[in-house]
């Protein structure tokens, strides 16, 4: 989210996450609980009731980076590229969403003329770290055991133990 004020002297940004980043994290759990079997984006928008066409414009993102591959077929769909436990939230919602930073001069100083002479900068230097910090720590893997958890649906016999 962006908002500018007066002549477009003053820019801030503040870290909104979309909904292209919630469904698509969404998603990737639906798409890696089917394990090395395809899930349809069908499945998907019905298990997580999103919008199929929505999730069409996601995964072609998540395929062209490389988290997902596409089977094509009568029983195609969607498997995760990569093991649950090496893809990170971080990498998701980047992907998705562009960065993270909380304000716009974390990114680019070059966007703000009081770098390093600003009161508020630690402050935001330190959520834009915690925030990494816990995208990065989290993985498709740990949304999978809460997945459980929460007891929304089992995960395929075959696949159930790769994620303890």
């Amino acid at each position: 989210m962006t908002a500018v004020w007066g002549r477009g002297r003053v820019r801030i940004t503040l870290m909104w996450i979309s909904t292209k980043a919630q469904y698509g994290m969404r998603a990737l759990v639906e798409v890696a609980v089917g394990g090395d079997r395809p899930t349809s984006l069908r499945t998907v928008a019905e298990r997580q009731a999103l919008s199929h066409q929505y999730l069409e414009q996601i995964f072609a993102v998540l395929r062209r980076a490389g988290l997902v591959e596409s089977v094509r077929g009568a029983h195609g769909g969607y498997r995760l590229a990569r093991r649950p436990d090496r893809i990170d939230a971080l990498e998701v919602v980047e992907l998705l969403e562009g960065s993270v930073a909380p304000v716009a001069c974390i990114d680019d100083e070059a966007n703000c003329d009081h770098v390093g002479a600003c009161a508020t900068e630690a402050l935001w230097r330190e959520v834009d770290r915690a925030v990494r910090r816990v995208l990065s720590g989290t993985t498709v893997a740990d949304m999978m055991r809460e997945r459980t958890l929460l007891q929304i649906e089992p995960l395929p016999e075959e696949f159930a133990g790769s994620v303890r």
